[in-house]
């Protein structure tokens, strides 16, 4: 199992590419054809200027989870944003049993909060920029 182990950084590294991906595959089209997404954010209870929100959040939290920056508070923010389509679209709680209405958004949900909770891995930006702030600074010893 110690292979298993051994392949944590590229396992990472491909779900933060995967989610990112289709992450900014969905959020894409709500900037670019936002008259076509309004309609069914406003049916769905939501004001007409989430569409901007999810779009953004999409685009820019999926680029995010590819390059490997702020991937915790990406991944945190976009699995919020799926617990709120799961709850306000696919309206999970009504009908629990209807896996197929909701087993996508689902799956989004779940692994941006396992990257949320895990991190992005050694190979990531955030490894490269926040490798020096988690080394233990060396205090000079004290001279008498």
């Amino acid at each position: 199992m110690s292979i298993l182990e051994k392949l944590k950084p590229l396992a990472l590294l491909i779900m933060r590419f995967t989610l990112g991906v289709i992450f900014i595959s969905h959020g894409y089209p709500k900037l670019i054809r936002t008259r076509e997404a309004m309609p069914f954010f406003i049916h769905s209870g939501f004001p007409s200027y989430f569409v901007y929100i999810a779009g953004i959040l999409e685009v820019f939290g999926g680029a995010m989870l590819i390059v490997g920056l702020f991937t915790r508070i990406a991944a945190f923010l976009l699995s919020c944003e799926m617990g709120i389509g799961l709850w306000k679209v696919h309206m999970l709680l009504s009908n629990p049993m209807a896996v197929d209405n909701y087993q996508f958004p689902l799956a989004l949900a779940a692994g941006a909060f396992v990257l949320a909770t895990v991190g992005a891995g050694i190979i990531s930006i955030d490894q490269l920029v926040f490798r020096e702030a988690k080394r233990p600074t060396r205090r000079p010893k004290d001279r008498d």
